[in-house]
């Protein structure tokens, strides 16, 4: 299997396969800010740490860390500490994935079981699993020729397998546990549980700050120490996230629109194709479930 040379290349080609994608990197990318997509994303470090936030969780990234984001989960990068980082970013199609599964192994699992207040989508895997996991990575770069379709699929359904359980050990391990605390600061944690509990609601940064009795000034700083994005970015993607949703759904542009929070309709048609790369309309004939 051909491998791709970026993240956006991946994304584009699985999309367009209908299939998986996945790329081997080293050098850091111009970090994108915060963003969706309408495939799955399995992010595997392999040196070097970063940061992430993803649909409102900050995770710290560790050799050996993997993250399971599905299509409707924001996510964004958000710190970097070395110039170098060597990962594995593979799209994976849902409707691919969907295909694969049976009813008694479900491969999406590890995408729709996230439980935002254990920090789900992250798991570490043990130095004997990452050489697995690398197993099969080189073995999909080093199959080309007659049957390669067949093999390809049969290794990315293995692999799917051993990272399922991989997920479901670790999540069983944390929900066990004592949930730990999130890693930015507690004020910043309770806007964030606000925003998304009010998303159809006016959240101006004046409106936030009143609401927890903060400066305009502290609160837009201590959300960009935290997450390393702004209130405004991160309230945007959040509603784009649900919009992508409602129209999945079924609900029409001008339901989506009021229900995810936007007031002004040219604004929300201009955010939403900045995002998704497409108009809610056309996205809605291609994705309603």
């Amino acid at each position: 299997m051909n491998e791709c040379n970026s993240c956006k290349e991946a994304t584009e080609t699985c999309i367009a396969s209908g299939q998986f994608a996945f790329s081997h990197l080293y050098n850091h990318e111009k970090t994108m800010n915060v963003h969706i997509h309408d495939c799955y994303e399995i992010y595997y470090a392999i040196s070097g740490g970063k940061q992430f936030l993803i649909d409102g969780n900050c995770y710290e990234i560790n050799d050996g860390d993997i993250f399971f984001i599905n299509q409707f989960e924001s996510h964004y990068l958000s710190q970097v500490d070395t110039d170098i980082h060597e990962r594995i970013v593979i799209a994976v199609h849902p409707d691919y994935l969907k295909q694969l599964s049976t009813p008694q192994t479900d491969l999406d699992y590890c995408f729709h079981s996230h439980d935002k207040h254990s920090l789900n989508n992250k798991v570490h895997l043990s130095k004997d699993e990452q050489k697995y996991f690398m197993y099969f990575i080189y073995k999909l770069k080093a199959n080309q020729g007659f049957g390669s379709d067949i093999i390809d699929q049969a290794l990315f359904a293995q692999m799917m397998v051993f990272l399922n359980k991989a997920y479901k050990q670790e999540t069983e391990k944390k929900i066990a546990a004592t949930k730990k605390q999130t890693q930015y600061h507690t004020q910043v944690g309770d806007v964030l549980s606000y925003i998304n509990q009010n998303i159809q609601a006016d959240l101006a940064i004046d409106t936030l700050a009143s609401q927890f009795y903060l400066s305009n000034s502290y609160l837009c700083r201590i959300f960009k120490s935290a997450t390393g994005t702004t209130i405004n970015k991160y309230i945007t993607a959040k509603r784009i996230t649900i919009s992508k949703e409602l129209l999945s759904q079924g609900y029409s542009v001008n339901e989506t629109c009021e229900k995810c929070g936007f007031n002004d309709y040219s604004n929300f048609l201009k955010s939403f194709r900045k995002a998704v790369g497409i108009s809610p309309k056309k996205y809605a004939q291609f994705n309603v479930t």
